[in-house]
């Protein structure tokens, strides 16, 4: 009789905890569902990582509907709000001030207040300020809503031409080459595809401790997604990291890094094969047209031929019968 009348009363206070979660559920769905702002919320609004068009409908009416935006760089931000002609107070939210930033927003938000989080570029939070944010927003039952948007690593991604079915997102790697390193051997018998972000000051030698410790996986290296000069770079670890200390980069970069053995649609090494017949004549033909040297030469034509230079110079060496460099 005590065993059920325990058991009878667990169901009951069970049954009381679920209807207050479904009620709460019920009220966000709701709420979701009128399309105005919530009152008391925090919204996560994704921005442009670059084309300023490359924003949704829905973060233009929360940022319009906000009554606060905190972001990491206001004048940064206010680019962006110029450009649509909104008009909010902005409030800076960094990794320097979010401890005492995040209760100040989380007081706001408590008396009402509807406020939109934004990061520089992207997604806020991912390898960005605002985890003590939202943890402080949840300890306090306030409702964070994300509002998705232009993601850099998705983007990268998409286009990379690498297996995308299962992948691991590492965000920026230390800049200590040591502890950069240590990092590295931990993913060494990782084997989905990786993705970073990295500085241009650090790629070359970022692929070359990749290329070592990881072996020499295909790989691709993408810069400034979606601006003016936007670029993919495909090739080995060790291919890449040759040619941008032989051209150095600047810009955002995100760093995607295959499996081992595994086939990009961009992989270099299938691209020179089925050019093997027409990137030496291809080399000959610009030396003749233009009197230049072969630096040159070969620069054109791995150009022409989406190669690397390094790899369209070891077409050219292996094809006359030259030894190749190591």
């Amino acid at each position: 009789m005590y065993i059920h009348n325990f058991a009878a009363k667990c169901v009951s206070r069970l049954r009381v905890i679920d209807s207050r979660r479904m009620r709460r559920m019920s009220t966000y769905r709701q709420d979701a569902s009128t399309g105005t702002a919530r009152r008391g919320c925090l919204y996560l609004v994704a921005t442009p990582i670059g084309n300023l068009e490359d924003i949704t409908l829905r973060a233009l009416r929360v940022l319009k509907d906000a009554d606060v935006i905190a972001c990491e760089d206001t004048r940064h931000t206010l680019k962006l709000l110029n450009h649509y002609e909104i008009r909010k107070r902005l409030v800076s939210y960094h990794e320097h001030n979010e401890a005492r930033r995040a209760v100040e927003l989380a007081g706001e938000m408590e008396q009402g207040a509807v406020v939109a989080l934004v990061s520089d570029a992207g997604m806020p939070v991912v390898s960005d300020p605002g985890q003590e944010l939202i943890r402080v927003c949840i300890e306090r039952g306030i409702p964070v809503a994300p509002v998705p948007g232009a993601s850099a690593v998705i983007a990268a991604l998409a286009a990379s031409g690498l297996p995308v079915s299962e992948f691991v997102f590492a965000g920026f790697l230390p800049a200590r080459q040591g502890e950069r390193r240590r990092i590295l051997q931990t993913l060494a018998a990782e084997t989905r595809t990786m993705i970073f972000y990295e500085a241009p000051h650090r790629i070359a030698g970022m692929l070359d401790d990749a290329a070592t410790l990881l072996g020499e996986r295909p790989a691709v290296v993408a810069r400034e997604i979606t601006k003016v000069h936007e670029e993919f770079l495909c090739g080995t670890l060790g291919e890449l990291a040759t040619e941008l200390r032989e051209r150095p980069l600047r810009g955002e970069m995100t760093v995607l890094i295959g499996p081992p053995g595994a086939a990009s649609v961009h992989d270099t090494t299938a691209t020179a094969d089925q050019s093997r017949a027409g990137i030496v004549p291809r080399i000959l033909e610009i030396q003749k047209e233009q009197g230049g040297a072969n630096k040159a030469a070969i620069k054109q034509a791995a150009s022409e031929f989406g190669i690397t230079h390094r790899e369209a110079y070891q077409r050219w060496l292996r094809e006359r019968g030259e030894p190749r460099e190591s």
